[in-house]
């Protein structure tokens, strides 16, 4: 760039100036620093042209500032000043001025320069010595994989080992429940889909028996509506379950009637209320036909019906039936994973041990004839025979028991391939959302059904009992129970349209259900066999009273749902080591804390807050398997089991949404996690960490910590670990840290499992614990963290 060259200008007639002209390869720039005589308040008048556009006027605030800038920087170089008064700096002292000043802006420049390289030089050595010490770490690691990979095997040798107790353990049974466990707990590569319909059908057949029960004893209850029977009475017309409801028919039979009426004192009507702990019904009989009598309240409860006016004045009988558990809804699909690899796992495991039997027996024959030649050739050595002929059965009983070593290694490894694929299903999701076809249809993996099913039935009251002659004639219906169709099916009878208005309902909520919001009402479609929201309407909910109330345009099977996914994602969880073989699971949600305890193959609800106030659930200090303790805490309402569906209700983190993907990879490795977590779960701590959010998401960040009794928890000192099923590291950030970094903390490895990552920073003892855990211990430990999922729902 060409240095500025400066013209000074000579004086003009009306003033006294200096024009200085810049030229450089840019533009041109004239100023003027004009005064007249002595400038009125030192003001300044600037005039500016740029290139060929000429000289302008420009706003003297503008063109003020860059000049001053101009001067202050120049200033060593020249001074412009008006006034005769005042030294002309020659043309000499001006390029002196300039040369001085172009040998700084080069030195300067040089400095740079050489500044810049030297910092680049430096910044590529600490890069270069960064890249061998990853690389070596690298080859540590791949050096010592295999090393650690058997130790894991040894380690998770658990996981079969707990599923064969279970399966030793698992009887088959025609109860319903159990039924139901047996395809829930069975690892579906056990499952035969011609079991799984024969289950299923049994379930399905168990829950019509059971409804006839009811049906039949129901009809029994409305028969004696004017009189009650000793057997009536000592049964105490308890519905404990179908064996007490066979009962109660058949004592029905043989009934020896007394007078003694079941009507209200009040009302003349009849009103019943039997109370179990799975069952509770309700009848009320239209006795009287009364039409002023159209509001049904039974005693001691606010349950009851708001009916109009002409079931007021008919035959009618209503009856509640609410069962404290759902069997209408459809039962869903058992997923059953692709058993092409466990199978070609398992095709592959069984011809080795095939080969090996082969070959060892073979090896056993050989050896035999071998010894047998050799004893007929030294026959006359006899006391060397014998010798010999023991060595052979020592050998033949050892290879035999090494043969059976193998066979039972190679059985173990089919089962353990089994448990893996059982566990990787747990942690699948599904790649297309189940369709519905209408808005008013309840999406069921979306939505849970809580408290139960109330079987709202209107009925035809049943002929009744009848002195004649000292006995008691009854006609009994062929049909048996008859419902009575409200609305009617043709109302050309009726004269006005509002004949026939909604009844308006009023239920109790069961008290061992949590609703975090209002609670929905739903009614049973029998026809389409599904959950719909139509034909309710005015619903409201009194949450102190646990009274919601609604109307209903026809009777039938009515339930409360909620939204399945309430509580999810998690805001934060935590498991913590309480004593040997014992840890404390606890997930926070928005709504509430949760805290169970596993010890064993068992499984506890420790407590339950809610909004920083404890609840009292009548789960608490029960100790149930995983499978039923799953179920009963969605059954109350604490729902923290994602579904292989619930990826599409809730917001979630990339490592389950990766799932979706053909490679799969995610769900394996965080099965891997969750496996070596459980297996470390005796002694060390495991947290949520926010970074879990912001890695790659084919890994997972955790906290990690050795738990020791005597230590304070108040401020843990927590290590921030990153797996990707292959690979564990210890992060250099922390939870505090202002953004996320995957650098390697100094002075640590690479390791190819969580257990030897550990194990670098760990006590002696602790890891000693983590090697005597029990097996089934872990393995419920680790089924629960699958069916929680707490590394992609959080």
């Amino acid at each position: 760039m060409p240095s500025p060259k400066f013209w000074p200008g000579g004086f003009l007639s009306h003033s006294n100036c200096y024009k200085v002209q810049l030229e450089n390869s840019f533009s041109l720039w004239s100023f003027t620093v004009c005064s007249s005589g002595h400038p009125p308040n030192g003001s300044l008048w600037c005039q500016a042209g740029m290139g060929c556009l000429g000289t302008q006027r420009a706003p003297r605030a503008f063109l003020l500032l860059p000049l001053l800038l101009y001067v202050a920087r120049r200033s060593n170089l020249t001074q412009l000043q008006s006034g005769s008064k005042k030294k002309k700096v020659t043309k000499a002292e001006r390029l002196k001025l300039l040369q001085e000043e172009e040998e700084r802006r080069l030195k300067e420049e040089e400095e740079a320069r050489l500044k810049y390289e030297k910092e680049e030089m430096e910044r590529l050595e600490i890069q270069r010595i960064e890249k061998e010490k990853w690389n070596r770490l690298e080859a540590k690691d791949l050096e010592r994989r295999n090393e650690e990979l058997e130790e894991l095997y040894l380690l998770e040798r658990c996981f079969p080992e707990a599923e064969k107790l279970k399966q030793e353990t698992r009887m088959l049974s025609q109860l319903i429940e159990k039924l139901k466990f047996i395809l829930l707990e069975t690892p579906p590569c056990d499952l035969q889909d011609k079991n799984i319909i024969q289950y299923q059908e049994s379930i399905l057949q168990l829950q019509e028996l059971l409804h006839l029960k009811f049906n039949v004893a129901t009809e029994i209850l409305l028969r004696i509506v004017n009189m009650e029977s000793p057997c009536v009475t000592q049964a105490g017309l308890k519905l404990l379950d179908s064996n007490s409801l066979s009962s109660l028919t058949s004592q029905s039979t043989g009934i020896t009637c007394q007078a003694s009426t079941l009507a209200d004192l009040d009302s003349g009507n009849m009103e019943k209320v039997i109370k179990d702990e799975n069952v509770t019904l309700y009848v009320w009989a239209n006795l009287k036909k009364n039409p002023r009598h159209r509001s049904v309240r039974f005693s001691e409860t606010q349950i009851g019906f708001e009916i109009p006016r002409i079931l007021a004045t008919s035959d009618i009988a209503v009856r509640l039936l609410h069962t404290h558990y759902d069997h209408v809804s459809a039962l869903h699909p058992v997923s059953t994973p692709s058993k092409e690899h466990t199978s070609s796992v398992t095709e592959l495991v069984k011809d080795d041990v095939e080969n090996v039997e082969k070959a060892i027996s073979k090896e056993v024959e050989e050896e035999s004839k071998q010894q047998e030649k050799q004893s007929h050739l030294i026959q006359e050595e006899k006391l060397k025979v014998e010798e010999e002929q023991d060595d052979i059965e020592v050998k033949m009983s050892s290879a035999e028991e090494e043969s059976e070593a193998i066979k039972c290694e190679l059985e173990m490894k089919v089962l353990s391939e089994t448990v893996s694929a059982a566990q990787l299903l747990l942690v699948e999701n599904s790649s297309e959302k189940p369709d519905f076809f209408e808005n008013d249809m309840v999406d069921l993996f979306q939505f849970t059904t809580l408290g139960g099913v109330y079987h709202l039935d209107i009925l035809e009251l049943p002929p009744q009992c009848k002195p004649v002659k000292g006995w008691m004639i009854v006609e009994i219906l062929k049909e048996g129970l008859q419902k009575y169709t409200y609305p009617p099916e043709t109302t050309e009878d009726f004269e006005t349209e509002n004949a026939f208005p909604p009844i308006e309902v009023t239920l109790e909520v069961h008290e061992n259900v949590i609703f975090f919001e209002n609670p929905m009402v739903v009614r049973w479609d029998a026809e389409g066999k599904h959950w719909r929201t139509d034909g309710i309407s005015n619903v409201s909910y009194k949450p102190n009273e646990r009274l919601i109330t609604f109307s209903l345009d026809t009777f039938g099977p009515v339930t409360l749902i909620q939204d399945a996914h309430i509580n999810m994602p998690y805001q934060s969880w935590e498991l913590r080591p309480l004593d040997v073989n014992k840890v404390l699971l606890t997930v926070t949600t928005v709504f509430t804390e949760i805290q169970i305890q596993i010890k064993e193959n068992l499984c506890m609800l420790s407590s339950v807050k809610l909004k920083d106030k404890k609840h009292i659930s009548v789960l608490e200090g029960t100790w149930m398997t995983p499978i039923p303790f799953i179920i009963a805490l969605k059954e109350a309402g604490l729902n923290i089991f994602p579904t292989r569906y619930s990826h599409f209700y809730v917001v979630i983190n990339n490592k389950a949404r990766m799932n979706l993907s053909k490679f799969n990879v995610v769900p394996l490795v965080e099965v891997k996690a969750y496996r070596q977590m459980a297996l470390l779960s005796s002694t060390f701590a495991f947290g949520w960490s926010k970074w879990n959010l912001l890695c790659n998401s084919t890994k997972v960040v955790f906290k990690v910590r050795e738990h020791l009794p005597e230590e304070c928890t108040e401020n843990p000192n927590w290590a921030l670990l990153m797996f990707s099923g292959d690979r564990a590291q210890r992060l250099k950030i922390k939870e505090e840290s202002e953004a996320f970094s995957e650098a390697l903390k100094e002075e640590t490895e690479f390791h190819s499992t969580l257990y030897h990552m550990v194990r670098d920073f760990a006590s002696k003892e602790a890891m000693e614990k983590v090697r005597s855990s029990n097996c089934q211990f872990v393995n419920s430990v680790c089924h629960m963290l699958l069916s929680t999922r707490l590394l992609s729902y959080s």
